[in-house]
């Protein structure tokens, strides 16, 4: 079956799906995007998301593509049309499509947005919760703004593929003072040897996510007790456990930093908790 992409009011073909060649997404990155997963015929957290897209919106002063109530019925229809039961969708807002210029282009032009679809097996992301995942770390070298979810992500994917030739899976940002940042696609958090969940502030510095905010609902739930402060490598690889959550993962254990094994190199009880109890706290909305 041909995958089907919504693209500026038309469902089309994923393979003949386009945008202007002189869109503000394409040439300057002038675009914002969300990542949501579908489990079971549902969508989770879709209100945060949309949310979280508003403020982005907001915060670079982009116009809104339609109203809340279009936007989750095409978002339905593209998953519909995908048979997603198990995936994620992506949406994406640009600037629009404009002469090439720096300054915003004239009131009224419109906004360009894509949303697309995939099913992916459960099972793969089983793996990486049984056996955990292998990071290194890179130096912060982003942009100021990284709590606006853009679509500007070139450092992001040089971490990434510096990971993978290094055989490991994915990157943690980390400062010059030597504070661990966020993951190349995610928030990190430690397990103090007291047992605290810890997770640095996401007032600025990182991205605010939206499995790292339900997630504290979790630990409520649970009775753990979550502190949201700076936290350095050395008392990340000192942790008793350390993890990513993101929409993608939910929340993957890592077990080996830049070569160096995170407690006993295993995934921990306390990430399986979490992640065990996810789902029945996150909001499911059906499609």
């Amino acid at each position: 079956m041909s995958r089907i992409a919504y693209v500026n009011g038309q469902y089309v073909r994923q393979s003949e799906a386009a945008v202007h060649v002189e869109d503000r997404g394409f040439q300057f990155a002038d675009g914002v995007y969300e990542v949501c997963e579908v489990r079971h015929g549902m969508i989770v957290d879709l209100t945060r998301h949309l949310n979280r897209l508003d403020r982005s919106l907001r915060e670079l002063s982009m116009a809104q593509p339609m109203s809340r109530a279009a936007l989750t019925f095409v978002i339905r229809e593209v998953l519909r049309r995908n048979r997603v039961r198990n995936g994620i969708f992506y949406l994406q807002v640009t600037r629009g499509a404009a002469r090439r210029d720096h300054y915003f282009p004239a009131d009224g032009t419109p906004p360009t947005i894509t949303i697309t679809a995939k099913s992916t097996d459960p099972a793969v992301s089983a793996k990486k919760y049984a056996n955990g995942i292998k990071v290194i770390t890179v130096p912060e070298n982003r942009w100021d703004r990284v709590d606006i979810k853009t679509v500007g992500l070139l450092p992001n994917v040089l971490a990434k593929q510096q990971a993978k030739e290094t055989g490991a899976q994915d990157a943690i940002f980390v400062d010059r003072k030597g504070i661990v940042m966020e993951g190349a696609s995610s928030n990190v958090w430690i397990v103090t040897p007291d047992g605290e969940l810890l997770t640095r502030p996401a007032e600025h510095g990182i991205l605010k996510g939206i499995t790292r905010t339900t997630l504290i609902d979790v630990a409520e739930k649970l009775a753990l007790k979550v502190v949201e402060r700076e936290f350095r490598v050395d008392e990340m690889m000192a942790a008793r456990e350390v993890f990513f959550t993101s929409a993608t993962g939910i929340c993957v254990p890592i077990v080996e930093v830049d070569g160096k094994p995170i407690a006993n190199g295993h995934p921990g009880t306390v990430s399986g908790s979490i992640r065990d109890a996810f789902f029945d706290i996150a909001e499911k909305t059906a499609i």
